[in-house]
């Protein structure tokens, strides 16, 4: 694994006056039918091929996974070089690379299920413990007694039973779902597994295009079809794949511009599939040259069964050409407003809930950094709630590039998914978290803004990596609230990580469990902000596993059972929470080497994004996420209850 890291730092540490070279001579290159090798030679050779360059030859860069190359080309310091490339142009190349050094399969066949062992006679079971991201359409992301099997009295006894290993990749994010005796999930590399829930061996594998981004959606099929894993790659491609043998049942595009990408878990629901769509645009931006900016975010329904797109419902105008920069490059707007969360689904009032991000340029639009309700079946966005009007903002801004917009916002999106929740009164609310630090109680059913807000506290002090990230979780009694608020220089106010967890009724902290690091940091290895250290590239000197993590907070996701919460931290510690006290009761550290089940390196890292998966006395969690100076890693772990 260490070595697999070092060669994504390389990659990313290449000299922007290399690119600006090969830019220059390469031009704008648009195929039809992309040809990678003569893409590499337009765009890449220059320097690859050139040792006086020093950047890493062809051979250096084919021992990469096609995730990592994909990963420089469209977040790293490879930004520049490839942005007149479509997503289509940028595979044609990555495969040339990884062509000539193909992926070692053996593996695969290795973890394969011994057709004469348990596991191997064990059908996939279609009795569905934990179908999508949110434990159900409500987003709460809890699992009730009678599917959890871990509880406050045997919680301590939590034990590893596996350790399944994803070769080549420095990130494990995709959230896995789960039957009876079969886990499927999504790794960086394009590969979507189903494992046997007991023993983690192979029971079928599928390469995608590209790294799988969302999280993984189970739901019955069609008729009387077989059930079907649907997913979505890094290009904009959602998959639909026989949950029994993984053939691909159909793939859409839906893409609307070279930088769209789906973040969020799609959510299924009454044969559609809504699927949330989402910008990396705003990390181009940081580049000098690019024409900021023009893409926006949307939810796409498609029909569960074909995978016809049923309708679009952008977030933002098209944009239009508005002036441009001294210096002759274009400025671009309105842009922005992704949506990088999970839908929620209303059946009762036939709307479905997502939050969305803010502007990548000016002019503002009315529905950033806001929750919309959109109709199911038209599209239609029947109300928003806008909780920070005028953010605008990208990477540019990270140390004062051309692109920054002026009076630049803090970047407070609407990241972790909406929940749909009841009251001890019966009382029906949405909660929605906001990287600001501030939950919200909206009104579903208020006829305008001023009666929207139920109530709203500002629990965290907030960042542009959170506040709150990705998910919150509620039980019934409590909301629970993992914060992330990173260390930041020159910050006004000190950061507030932690869990806490909130009354519904009213919003105040019951409880509050913060998180400290624990160790002594070494300033000077302090990252950039945000992507700003992933275009710079991780320093020479820098362990990719330090022994003390600058980063230690909550930005994952929170999973809760009856009298427990769950929630992995940046420092790669998985935590269990009484839920009543916010007494840590059992914890486990997943930043080191292990020994895995299929014979790969494997090490753990930051814990980000995805939650634990819990069901039926196991939990199952990713670790390893190599953005932004966190810790990478590449390593799936299973625990189980062990018996006394």
């Amino acid at each position: 694994m260490r070595r697999i890291a070092s060669a994504v730092s390389v990659a990313l540490s290449l000299t922007a006056s290399c690119c600006l070279a090969a830019a220059a001579l390469a031009g704008d290159v648009t195929s039809e039918a992309p040809d990678g090798a003569a893409l590499f030679e337009a765009r890449c050779a220059a320097c690859h091929d050139n040792p006086a360059t020093k950047a890493p030859t062809r051979a250096a860069l084919s021992q990469m996974s096609k995730a990592a190359i994909l990963q420089a080309l469209e977040f790293g310091r490879m930004q520049l070089q490839a942005a007149g490339l479509s997503k289509q142009q940028k595979l044609a190349i990555v495969g040339v690379l990884a062509s000539a050094n193909p992926p070692d399969m053996a593996w695969l066949r290795r973890a394969g299920c011994d057709v004469g062992s348990a596991a191997g006679k064990r059908k996939i079971a279609s009795d569905v413990r934990v179908a999508n991201w949110g434990y159900g359409h409500a987003n709460a992301r809890f699992q009730p007694a009678s599917r959890a099997g871990i509880t406050p009295g045997n919680v301590t006894r939590l034990e590893l039973a596996w350790v399944f290993a994803f070769p080549k990749v420095a990130q494990a994010r995709s959230q896995p779902v789960l039957t009876r005796n079969t886990l499927f999930t999504g790794t960086k590399s394009g590969l979507v597994l189903a494992l046997d829930r007991l023993t983690g061996c192979v029971k079928w594998h599928f390469q995608a295009d590209a790294s799988v981004r969302s999280g993984l959606v189970y739901g019955s099929g069609p008729g009387n079809g077989p059930p079907v894993i649907y997913f979505s790659d890094a290009l904009a491609q959602v998959h639909a794949l026989n949950a029994m043998d993984g053939t691909l049942l159909w793939k859409t595009d839906i893409g609307i511009f070279p930088t769209s990408v789906v973040t969020g878990t799609p959510a299924l629901h009454d044969g559609h599939l809504y699927v949330p769509l989402s910008s990396y645009e705003a990390a181009m931006a940081g580049m000098p040259s690019y024409a900021c900016c023009r893409s926006h975010g949307a939810v796409v329904s498609l029909d569960a069964g074909t995978g016809e797109i049923v309708w679009t419902t952008p977030t933002a105008p098209t944009a239009i050409k508005r002036g441009q920069r001294a210096s002759g490059i274009e400025k671009w707007g309105p842009s922005g407003v992704s949506i990088w969360s999970t839908p929620a689904i209303d059946a009762k009032r036939g709307l479905l809930y997502v939050g969305t991000g803010g502007n990548a340029s000016h002019p503002v639009t009315p529905y950033s950094d806001a929750i919309l309700a959109i109709d199911l079946e038209s599209g239609e966005i029947r109300w928003a709630f806008q909780a920070l009007a005028g953010d605008a903002w990208n990477s540019s801004c990270l140390f004062d590039g051309p692109n920054c917009p002026e009076n630049a916002g803090p970047d407070f999106d609407f990241g972790a998914s909406v929940i749909i929740a009841s009251t001890a009164d019966g009382r029906e609310l949405l909660f929605a978290g906001q990287k600001s630090g501030e939950v919200f109680a909206l009104d579903p059913d208020a006829t305008s803004d001023d009666t929207r807000i139920v109530w709203r506290n500002r629990v965290g002090r907030g960042s542009s990596n959170g506040g709150i990230h990705w998910g919150m979780s509620f039980d019934g009694r409590r909301l629970y609230v993992p914060m992330a608020d990173p260390v930041r220089k020159n910050q006004t106010e000190p950061p507030r990580p932690g869990l806490y967890a909130l009354d519904p009724a009213d919003g105040h902290i019951i409880w509050a469990s913060p998180v400290e690091r624990g160790c002594d940091f070494n300033a000077a290895d302090m990252p950039l902000a945000g992507l700003a250290e992933t275009r710079a590239g991780d320093k020479a000197r820098r362990n990719p596993w330090p022994d003390c993590s600058f980063y230690y907070a909550l930005s994952a996701a929170a999973t809760s059972l009856p009298g427990l919460v769950f929630a992995g931290a940046l420092d790669g510690k998985l935590r269990a929470y009484d839920a009543v006290s916010g007494e840590v009761v059992w914890q486990f550290d997943t930043r080191r080497s292990f020994d895995s089940l299929n014979g790969v390196e494997a090490h753990g890292g930051a814990i980000d994004v995805q939650g634990p998966v819990i069901a039926d006395g196991m939990l199952f969690i990713q670790s390893g996420y190599g953005l932004f100076g966190q810790m990478p890693g590449n390593i799936l772990l299973a625990f189980r209850i062990a018996p006394k």
